[in-house]
């Protein structure tokens, strides 16, 4: 399985791209337990703001957009997790 962050917009809006691969990974069973509890039917519908991040975040078959304002929670902890991950 492959988790994608696409984070588009702000200032710049020059997009950024990050992605991990859990099929050989060890620690495996941790990511799909926060893929897992991750509120993918509870996103409220808010515009972006002017100059600021969009994220899409892509698992499987399941694709949310949030405006950087709603990365919060275990939203944020996947994002920030996918892109060290990517980093690596």
């Amino acid at each position: 399985m492959k988790i994608t962050v696409v984070r588009s917009g702000g200032i710049v809006g020059a997009p950024r791209r990050w992605e991990v691969t859990l099929d050989d990974r060890d620690d495996r069973e941790s990511w799909l337990m926060l893929v897992r509890e991750l509120p993918w039917n509870e996103v409220p519908r808010v515009p972006p703001a002017p100059d600021r991040y969009v994220y899409r975040i892509s698992c499987a078959r399941r694709t949310v957009v949030l405006p950087e304002q709603q990365v919060v929670g275990p939203w944020r902890d996947l994002v920030d997790r996918v892109r060290d991950a990517a980093s690596e």
